[in-house]
């Protein structure tokens, strides 16, 4: 089948593989262009333009995909099929009527809870228990298509954004595979009117600590912004990303570091930090992190 993929992210990465490995013959890769950053203004490719070279394919980065030039090059290239995943651009109606069997969407969610760009984040910041994938058949709408395949999984006390996005990667993949080989006989469901949420884009102030919150809503935004955007707190004039936490039963006051294990006291209840990190520094648990930075029983976050 021809294939036009277009994602950005680690995330989209296993879809990519999938398609390649089961040989659809993907003509061409659409993905968000390089950016540049730091003093030797590096260039940064994403993680599925890196893929594409590796696998040999045609990588295309428009920065807007809705121009006409860029609409008649995705049309010369005459797709069968459009896979999208976390690609990061609107598509116009002109793009998703250009493939002749439709564009198809893996979406991180149990749609329609969480539609929209953040979906893995909310889901573990709301304390969701369970989450999942859905194959969408893609329509105007922001995720509102009907459902090719739904596919759910636990949320895990242990999960964080970053290693419960690589679990529904693979279920997403494997997925996507399974209604390609099928697809004239796949039935599509339309979503519900019940139960629609929003998936809003993570802010910058959505991340700092409000430490007169409960544990367990501190410790779901730890746990939702890891690693990235990070959580974050101030120690004397020093920003401190808490990228992981659990929850313990001790009180005390609000922001206060309890012990030398790392316990700090939330509004209700106690969090004890594993794993921390100071600006440019790697990430480190709370034994190592204390080792080379000055952080004593009785101080507070902020």
């Amino acid at each position: 089948m021809r294939v036009i993929f277009m994602g950005t992210p680690e995330f989209a990465v296993p879809a990519l593989e999938s398609l390649v490995k089961n040989q659809h013959e993907v003509v061409s890769v659409y993905t968000q262009p390089p950016s540049v950053s730091g003093r030797g203004k590096k260039v940064k490719f994403s993680a599925v333009h890196n893929k594409a070279n590796d696998l040999g394919l045609l990588v295309r980065t428009p920065a807007n995909l809705n121009n006409p030039i860029d609409i008649d090059e995705f049309s010369k290239l005459k797709p069968e099929i459009v896979v999208v995943v976390a690609y990061g651009q609107l598509l116009s109606e002109r793009i998703l009527k250009i493939p002749k069997l439709g564009c198809f969407n893996i979406h991180a969610s149990l749609l329609p809870r969480w539609r929209g760009a953040a979906p893995i984040h909310r889901a573990i910041i709301s304390g969701d228990k369970i989450t999942g994938v859905c194959i969408m058949r893609m329509e105007l709408g922001l995720d509102t298509g009907p459902i090719m395949a739904k596919e759910k999984t636990p949320i895990l006390h242990s999960d964080t954004t970053t290693n419960l996005s690589q679990r529904l990667a693979f279920i997403g993949s494997d997925m996507l595979v399974k209604v390609l080989i099928d697809l004239k006989n796949v039935s599509a469901v339309q979503q519900s009117e019940d139960g629609i949420t929003y998936a809003k884009k993570i802010h910058k102030e959505e991340a700092r600590i409000d430490w007169s919150l409960s544990s367990k809503k501190i410790q779901y935004l730890i746990r939702g912004l890891s690693n990235a955007p990070g959580a974050w707190t101030m120690h004397k004039g020093v920003r401190l990303k808490l990228l992981n936490a659990e929850l313990v039963d001790r009180d005390g006051l609000t922001g206060n570091i309890i012990d030398h294990t790392g316990v700090v006291s939330c509004g209700s209840g106690s969090i004890r930090i594993i794993s921390i990190q100071r600006p440019g520094k790697a990430a480190q648990n709370w034994s190592a992190f204390t080792r080379g930075y000055k952080i004593n029983p009785g101080d507070n976050f902020i």
